[in-house]
This record gives structure tokens, C-alpha cells and sequence, in this order.
């Protein structure tokens, strides 16, 4: 398995570790606790329902819950279902930026082929087959599963807040809030994550260049500290206010 270099749309070269195929799989039999489970439990614990009712029932939350659970996730939780999370794991598109709407339900109306004949076998088979592990719903939408850059300890203190952060106020909290999305609060993790494989150079342009934007974004003309320093700041404040 070989890891796949991208250059961002800001000219940095980023390394990404494409997720092996037990990790991938492991990640999807916890997703499949819910997908499939969930449809079983059904058609079985159905029978105070006509039989005709429990079938529909069961063919109609198969079809919403393959689709409709990894399309969500993909989409609204930076690509991270609760079984890419269990794992590390994260989709991402072929630049490693976030995957779009359309990228997704390609890729998850795929997913009924990988599944085929049993539980993933076409899938298996492709991924082993391919340099960086991609099923064949993955192939067709130009996405990739992805390995963590960091582990959760390490991101931790990189969404841990500073003792003094300026950003940390009623005003810009507020702009925070309604201006910043939450891809955009996954590309600022990814960021930070992301600024220890990059030369100083590449480091220094790219984290100035995304501090400024969101300096005019957020109508912050706070300059005295560093671009990198601004970027963890807000990056600390969104995850705090997330949580909160």
C-alpha cells in the first residue's frame, strides 16, 4: 500500500496514509451494527404487523439507512461515520479536501456492488487490488479512505486553547458561530494536523494565508500574533464551542 502525496489548491504538498483494508473493514462492521442491524430487527420483532407492512418496512429502512447513514456522515460530519471514528479513519475526496454531496451518494450507491456477493466481497477484492486501498464505490467517485494524521491525544492538544486567546469574545464568538461551517471547522483541524509534515516555508505561506482570510471573515484586525497562532486559536474555539 503506498501513500498518496496531493497539492492542495495553495500549492503545499500534503502526505495522506490511506486506511488498510482491516481497518476499513472493521470501521464498517461497526457502521453495519446500525445499517444492518437495525433492518433485521425489524422484519424479525415485526410481528404485530402484516407480513406485507414488514417486508415493505424492511426493504424501505435497508434502502434509507445504506444510503442515507454514510451520505450523512460523509457529508455533515467530515466525512466520519461512527465506525471511521471508532477507527481514525476518515473519506476524503482525491485532493484530500472534504468529499461533496454528489461524491458521496455516488460512492454509497457503489457500496451495494463492493457488498456483493457477501458482505463486502467485490469491495475486498478491489481495495486489495488497489495501490491505496479504494473500493470500487471509491474508484467511481474519486474518494479515498484515509488514516488520521495524528492520534486523539496529540489532537487534543491541538484543539486545547492557549492561555491568552484573543479570539475569546462575546463578538467574535457570535461570527464564530454563524460564519464558520462545519467543513470548514474539519479543514482547520486538518490544517494543524496536517502543518508538521510541511516544509517552514509551505507552513508559513499557507497558515498566513488562511489566518488572513478568516481575519476578514471574521472582521478580527487583531495582527500581533502569528498566522499559525491565530489558526489554533480559532481552530481551539470552534471545537470548545462545538462541545459546549
Amino acid at each position: 500500500m503506498r501513500d498518496l502525496t496531493v497539492t492542495t489548491p495553495e500549492h503545499v504538498e500534503v502526505r495522506l496514509e490511506p486506511a488498510g483494508a482491516g481497518s476499513r473493514f472493521l470501521a464498517i462492521m461497526v457502521d453495519s451494527l446500525v445499517t444492518r442491524g437495525t433492518p433485521l430487527l425489524i422484519f424479525k420483532y415485526g410481528g404485530i404487523l402484516p407480513a406485507g407492512v414488514v417486508v415493505a418496512l424492511y426493504y424501505t429502512i435497508s434502502f434509507l439507512l445504506s444510503l442515507g447513514w454514510h451520505v450523512y456522515f460523509d457529508v455533515k460530519r467530515g466525512g466520519r461515520s461512527p465506525g471511521k471514528r471508532f477507527l481514525g479513519l476518515r473519506v476524503v475526496d482525491a485532493r484530500g479536501l472534504p468529499i461533496s454531496l454528489h461524491q458521496s451518494i455516488v460512492r454509497n450507491i457503489v457500496r451495494e456492488l463492493d457488498f456483493a456477493p457477501a458482505f463486502y466481497g467485490v469491495g475486498t477484492i478491489a481495495s486489495l487490488l488497489d495501490d491505496h486501498r479504494r473500493r470500487l464505490g471509491d474508484l467511481v467517485a474519486g474518494t479515498l479512505v484515509i488514516r488520521e494524521a495524528k492520534p486523539l491525544a496529540e489532537r487534543a492538544t491541538i484543539t486545547s486553547e492557549r492561555k491568552y486567546n484573543s479570539l475569546r469574545t462575546a463578538r467574535v464568538l457570535r461570527l464564530i458561530k454563524h460564519r464558520v461551517s462545519l467543513q470548514e471547522r474539519e479543514f482547520l483541524l486538518a490544517l494543524c494536523l496536517r502543518a508538521a509534515k510541511m516544509s517552514p516555508e509551505a507552513r508559513y505561506d499557507l497558515m498566513e494565508e488562511v489566518a488572513n482570510a478568516y481575519r476578514e471573515k471574521l472582521d478580527v484586525e487583531e495582527e500581533q500574533i502569528s498566522g499559525e497562532n491565530f489558526v489554533r486559536d480559532l481552530t481551539a474555539v470552534l471545537f470548545a464551542t462545538r462541545r459546549a
